[in-house]
């Protein structure tokens, strides 16, 4: 008989529902655990120790980040100073020190409002991301070489970039509380620790993870002020608004849906207008910049470009890319009112941005970083994701190797072209595979395995048990599964209950 816990030490958490333990329903996870002693056993003590799952997890993404770091030790005192493929050789490029002098920060120069010598006239990045930019050059000592500074610029950066890396792991642990355990995930992704320092991404994935926790427990407000805050670091958290418009839509949830909104405007306002009123050019680059940036790296859109004698125009790629993202929002749209269970929020959210990237005429590496979080909380399956990582590792080398060989002139040391499409080819295959296996999830519920305890959606807020009241042909298969579990069997859409008597 194993102890039980006193009830003066957890007055109200004796009933709670009990944690879904990965090394028992995920065989990856199992084999996984042997190197730390093996599963988890059923006389185990929990939640007896400091060590909780979220600071397990938070502090494994504080060492996993700082693994990352160690990444880039061969390009912290030569490769992003001399020699220009030596930062790609070694895999270790940032954009942090390069602009730090680049974007006028070593200077003195406000962003948006002074501008810039050089081909950019000014910052272009989204106005909460200049401000993180601006925050760190504060905190960046302005005596020594410009190298020192821009070395301990990076520093500062990677501190502060460190403390979002924690925020996003903690967020997605608590999101699905039945789940924490499915934080590891994203503390355990190679791609974050690999990308994590190349750009300022963090910032925007961090306020999206805390808006998803947030929409988990039911404060659209909170959500949206959230999600504004991250639009304006980065442009991709908007488009999380669409699937929740369509999942309010079907199950009636429009006062919610109508106050996230509204908080979102707001708060990205608070932030931009000031910037706008005053510094109308500088505040706009961003988007300007987006548009008339042509073919870039890591998307199909440069394989065709690459290998065509007339390839398209700027324009026709914008119109292109613009009309696909509309084709998969209209996909998903469908889905959603179609299928047989409404589908949950975090599995929409994964895939309306993965169909963003997807289509995008530029992918960065760093841009796994968006999808890590959304990944972990749509399909917490240890296998599917983990080959999904391994894709983009084979990015994240590829793009470096390209880089190499043509930077490198005639020595060619690194990849050809033809060899980086394959890369980029094992990238899109990556990301697709984990799409079609979200939304064979959608399509039959009784295989997500969030579902499999009875739960609806976990993360979905007010959205979690609400009856729907508008959908497009036949819904709401017969609630049990008995083929596909162990278990005595599901009531979709039900919340769990205990029995509290003694």
């Amino acid at each position: 008989m194993s102890p039980m816990p006193s009830a003066e030490s957890t007055p109200a958490r004796v009933h709670d529902p009990e944690p879904v333990r990965p090394t028992q329903d995920d065989e990856i996870a199992k084999a996984g655990s042997e190197l730390i002693g093996g599963p988890l056993g059923r006389h185990a003590l929990t939640g007896m120790s400091w060590l909780t799952p979220v600071r397990v997890i938070a502090l494994v993404a504080i060492g996993m980040f700082a693994l990352g770091l160690v990444q880039k030790a061969p390009c912290y005192d030569g490769g992003w100073f001399y020699g220009a493929s030596s930062q790609y050789t070694h895999a270790c490029y940032s954009d942090i020190p390069h602009l730090y002098a680049g974007r006028g920060f070593a200077d003195g120069l406000v962003p948006y409002f002074d501008k810039l010598p050089g081909d950019m006239a000014y910052l272009e990045y989204p106005v909460l991301t200049g401000v993180f930019m601006e925050v760190a050059s504060w905190l960046t000592p302005g005596s020594g070489t410009v190298q020192h500074q821009e070395q301990w610029y990076w520093m500062v950066n990677a501190g502060m970039l460190m403390a979002c890396a924690a925020v996003i792991a903690v967020c997605v642990t608590r999101t699905h509380a039945r789940r924490p355990w499915d934080g590891l995930l994203v503390a355990l992704a190679p791609a974050f620790a690999l990308t994590a320092t190349i750009n300022w991404d963090l910032l925007a994935v961090a306020l999206t993870a805390a808006a998803m926790l947030m929409w988990s427990r039911s404060r659209p407000l909170a959500f949206g002020v959230l999600l504004g805050l991250a639009t304006a670091a980065k442009l991709y958290p908007v488009f999380l608004l669409g699937p929740l418009l369509v999942l309010c839509w079907r199950a009636g949830k429009w006062r919610a849906y109508a106050t996230a909104v509204a908080g979102a405007l707001v708060a990205w306002l608070v932030v931009n207008l000031p910037v706008m009123l005053f510094a109308f050019e500088g505040w706009s680059k961003f988007y300007t910049f987006s548009q008339e940036r042509g073919v870039d790296f890591g998307s199909f859109w440069l394989i065709l470009a690459q290998n065509s004698k007339d390839p398209l125009t700027t324009g026709s790629v914008n119109t292109l890319a613009t009309a696909l993202v509309g084709v998969s929002s209209l996909g998903i749209t469908w889905l959603t009112l179609t299928a047989p269970r409404r589908p949950r929020f975090a599995q929409l959210a994964f895939l309306m941005v993965a169909a963003f990237i997807l289509t995008n005429k530029v992918y960065s590496p760093q841009y796994v970083l968006w999808l890590v979080p959304l990944a972990a909380l749509a399909r917490p399956k240890w296998r599917d994701f983990l080959i999904w990582q391994v894709s983009e590792v084979v990015y994240f080398l590829g793009i470096w190797m390209y880089l190499a060989y043509t930077t490198s002139g005639d020595a060619h040391k690194g990849l050809p072209t033809d060899g980086y499409h394959w890369a980029v080819g094992v990238h899109l295959l990556g990301t697709f595979y984990l799409c079609v296996m979200v939304v064979r999830d959608i399509l039959t519920p009784e295989r997500d395995v969030v579902r499999q305890a009875g739960e609806d959606d976990p993360s979905g807020g007010v959205l979690d048990g609400a009856d729907d009241v508008f959908v497009l042909g036949a819904t709401n298969p017969p609630p049990r599964h008995e083929a596909s579990f162990d278990d005595p069997g599901a009531d979709w859409g039900k919340q769990p209950t205990t029995d509290s008597s003694p």
